[in-house]
């Protein structure tokens, strides 16, 4: 199938408001190489299949320098290509040769910490306590008679202690892994470095930065210990954070630069102060992504999303999985259906084949709703959640968590483009950095792009009717009535979507034709359960 490209000079301005953004983790999509790792050369290489797929942008985790501790959100230097993935001239050709076919480029920056291995943190070591270089991240000296216990009781995002002790005596805070201290958002010269990166990458050409953690930059001064329950929070949506995200802005507009932050916050207004006109342009939308697959919540989640949205006019954004969380197909084929990184564990079962129809119905949901779509790589392909052998798990989350969390390395996986070939076709002359489970070719693209019923026809198919079709992307939806555990809204221009999450068929609504649907009709011209249509009223 053909792809109808957009130029990034066309739908100028505001094509971050109706996207979608596939999500690259440079290390599985393609290894140009052959060293087992993906690189730049090879997403090079398949730049063809991702404008044949229909993408507007795409966004690439991080590609800088790192020692890779997790997965290169440990960056050492931000302008700096790791050269496991290539040079910051294969960045730039990918950049402009991107640009070519119609697809932007978003990258990705980590403010609230660098590697241990980045020079500032290297020179605070070197320096000793009280002095300037320290004063760049979080050293305070510890408790009890020999400073031995950590200066708070902060718990750490990836399980264990959130301080390490240096030999001097001194501890640093890394909320993250102790490869990753956290940055002092204090300091004015943490603020000058990362607006001179932003200024760095919008120079050559990428349209857009994806904000890692975005609402932990800032600590209160005393780093008081955290209280469950107790607001404010001490290093979760500070104040303080408003101010850096318009002095960012500011830049993007210089630039025609777009930001998507990632903001996990409970709060609704509070998440909304972020997507302010002078601040960030969209965030992630991590409460659709975690929802379990049921109608009604479902769209108590549509509803409170837009609602979050609407009063300060950002647009939403929809994402079924990322790089962090459990594969859709798996996750949708288990008993529960919904995703908390708490509840990952070995040995779930998992039905793949409810779980594919139902992915199948999600993916035509989320493109049929107001706002951009992120679409994770290998989701097009309807790739499962892998299982690593424990001798060849890299997370950080599996190892500080004592074994018992598999981690995130099982959505990991490199990608499979050609069945019969070595590694399937991944490019890899021996075995991938991460191991291809042995049905991988089952899924492969080549396996895929010529068979009608394929996740890969649907995706391609349903992103194509998606530009084409007016009414679709940014703009006002409205719920049409259905039965239980059946959602139906319309859009502009006659366009409705039909989604059943019942076990039970359920008519369409009166309709002039049949645009797309995810799985064949019964019999009586009925929409199964797990099952969605796209109409044309």
């Amino acid at each position: 199938m053909a792809a109808v490209p957009s130029s990034p000079s066309s739908r100028a301005g505001d094509w971050w408001r109706d996207a979608v953004i596939y999500q690259v983790y440079p290390r599985s999509f393609a290894d140009g190489d052959g060293d087992g790792a993906g690189d730049l050369a090879g997403v090079r290489a398949r730049l063809p299949y991702l404008a044949e797929l229909g993408v507007d942008a795409v966004w690439f985790t991080p590609w800088y320098l790192s020692p890779l501790v997790d997965g290169g959100y440990d960056v050492a230097d931000y302008r700096t290509i790791d050269p496991a993935f290539g040079a910051i001239e294969e960045a730039e050709k990918l950049i402009s040769e991107a640009a070519d076919l119609g697809i932007r480029t978003i990258v990705d920056i980590v403010p609230n910490h660098v590697s241990d291995q980045h020079a500032w943190f290297r020179a605070a070591l070197a320096a000793g306590p009280g002095s300037p270089e320290r004063e760049l991240f979080h050293f305070r000296p510890g408790g009890g008679e020999h400073g031995e216990v950590p200066p708070n009781a902060w718990p750490s995002q990836f399980a264990g202690t959130t301080w390490t002790r240096v030999p001097d005596g001194e501890w640093y805070l890394h909320l993250f892994a102790p490869e990753q201290p956290d940055l002092n958002w204090a300091h004015p010269a943490v603020h000058r470095e990362h607006e001179e990166v932003l200024r760095f990458w919008f120079e050559r050409g990428v349209a857009g930065v994806r904000i890692d953690s975005a609402a932990l930059l800032a600590k209160h001064p005393d780093l008081p210990d955290f209280v469950e329950g107790v607001d404010p929070h001490p290093y979760i949506d500070q104040d303080e954070l408003h101010d850096i995200y318009r002095s960012w802005r500011a830049i993007a507009d210089e630039y025609g630069g777009v930001f998507v932050g990632e903001v996990w916050l409970p709060d609704a207004e509070r998440f909304a102060r972020y997507l302010r006109p002078d601040e960030l342009h969209t965030a992630f939308n991590f409460n659709f992504l975690a929802c379990p697959w049921d109608a009604g919540r479902l769209r108590r989640t549509i509803d409170d999303t837009l609602a979050e949205h609407a009063p300060v006019g950002a647009p939403a954004t929809w994402v079924l999985c990322n790089h962090d969380v459990t594969r859709t197909v798996t996750r949708y084929g288990r008993a529960d259906t919904g995703f908390d990184f708490a509840a990952k564990t070995y040995g779930t079962t998992t039905d793949l084949a409810l779980g594919t129809r139902r992915a199948r119905a999600a993916a035509l949901l989320t493109l049929a709703l107001p706002g951009s779509v992120y679409l994770y790589q290998g989701e097009e392909l309807g790739l499962p959640e892998a299982e690593i052998p424990l001798d060849r798990v890299h997370d950080p989350m599996h190892f500080r968590s004592g074994g018992t969390d598999p981690g995130r390395d099982g959505c990991r996986v490199p990608l499979p483009w050609a069945a019969d070939a070595p590694a399937h076709g991944f490019g890899s002359r021996g075995e991938p950095w991460l191991p291809q489970p042995a049905d991988w070719g089952r899924y492969a693209v080549d396996r895929q792009e010529n068979d009608p019923e394929s996740m890969l026809t649907l995706y391609r198919t349903a992103l194509l009717l998606r530009r084409t079709l007016a009414g679709f992307g940014d703009g006002p939806m409205t719920w049409l009535p259905s039965p239980d555990g059946v959602l139906a809204f319309a859009r502009t221009n006659g366009l409705v979507c039909v989604v059943n999450l019942a076990d039970r068929p359920t008519d369409l609504p009166p309709h002039g034709r049949l645009i797309l649907a995810s799985g064949p009709l019964d019999g009586q011209g009925r929409l199964p359960g797990d099952t969605a249509a796209w109409l044309q009223i």
